[in-house]
């Protein structure tokens, strides 16, 4: 039953009029790579191109179902269609097949794509600009066309292997090694970043544990090497204030002072710092400790020291008139 099930879906789906069918006048050629690590099962796509808003259209995925890579002459239905036809049973490489074979444009095309099991499969047209050509193995494939050489994509795997780290460092290193051995043969202008769960919450908004675009920039794999690292330590922020939501006051400052290591106080305008201390200074009643953390969220902007007085009307800080003087005038010091 779920085979004919599966099989009357692709039928309703790909005779669909418009489905692969009509070539977008948008050459997003790129460098790309989709990826699963195989210890965590987390899956995602990292890609670069000398095209604005490249994140807007290459990058596809699903906790607990794939990811995809769409682009060359880029028609971003493989997204959406890819995935779907992975949540319905298909491989990867079963679905990759079935979406080329009916795309009368597919010699203009490039696409990769990735499943839960971590097969993955990539198609490169004929027609692909040179140089263009992709490079397959169990949990990734990396995929490029108009580069400088066709050592890009080889490059890439090779960073991809012998990377350390998550899935997302992992994939940044491929992207740095695509650009150092010459990448896009017009330049660089964006750059994305999609990594999801294993397996789905049914919450999306916490499947997605990475979604982040460098829509304009001069050296757009920089910038974002530098948005993976701001979103690391907003996550510990965020773990801090899951901790702190049970009262574990303990493992909550552990969180917030973490966060406080992957990134200067100026990345976040003090604020990581800002709430170690208040943490410290009202759940843990630990105020001598907790003073340091106010003192350098103020160096960063004088207005946190503001910010203190408003926090005793919700409960952030006790009503208590000696403390809050006590720490403002610890943060307004001239030595500070």
């Amino acid at each position: 039953m779920r085979s004919l099930t599966i099989s009357i879906f692709l039928t309703l789906l790909l005779s669909s009029p418009g489905l692969c069918q009509k070539p977008l006048s948008i050459p997003v050629s790129t460098y790309s790579i989709v990826a699963r690590d195989p210890a965590t099962g987390e899956m995602g796509v990292a890609v670069q191109s000398h095209w604005f808003s490249v994140g807007s259209v290459v990058p596809w995925a699903e906790a607990g179902v794939g990811a995809v890579a769409t682009q060359s002459f880029v028609d971003p239905a493989y997204g959406p269609l890819g995935l779907e036809l992975m949540r319905a049973g298909k491989s990867a490489p079963a679905a990759l097949n079935a979406l080329v074979s009916t795309d009368e444009d597919k010699a203009v095309r490039q696409v990769a794509m990735i499943d839960a099991k971590g097969r993955a499969a990539a198609h490169t047209g004929s027609r692909a600009i040179f140089a263009a050509g992709h490079h397959v193995e169990k949990q990734y494939s990396v995929q490029a066309n108009l580069m400088d050489k066709p050592t890009v994509w080889p490059a890439m795997a090779k960073a991809f292997e012998s990377a350390e780290g998550d899935l997302a460092e992992r994939m940044l290193c491929a992207l740095e090694a695509a650009q150092a051995e010459g990448g896009d043969i017009r330049g660089r202008q964006s750059a994305a970043i999609v990594v999801v769960r294993a397996v789905s919450t049914g919450k999306p908004w916490e499947d997605r544990l990475f979604d982040l675009r460098v829509e304009d920039h001069p050296n757009p794999v920089n910038e974002l090497r530098r948005l993976v690292r701001l979103q690391r330590a907003y996550q510990k922020l965020n773990e801090g204030d899951m901790w702190l939501t049970k009262k574990d006051f303990a493992k909550a400052i552990e969180s917030y002072k973490q966060a406080t290591t992957i990134v200067p106080d100026k990345a976040t305008n003090g604020e990581a710092a800002f709430w170690v201390g208040i943490t410290l200074i009202n759940d843990a009643k630990q105020v001598d400790e907790g003073i340091p953390y106010l003192v350098r969220a103020y160096r960063q902007d004088s207005r946190w020291a503001e910010l203190v007085t408003r926090l005793p009307a919700v409960g952030l800080l006790p009503d208590d008139k000696s403390l809050i003087d006590r720490l403002t005038i610890a943060m307004k010091k001239k030595e500070n």
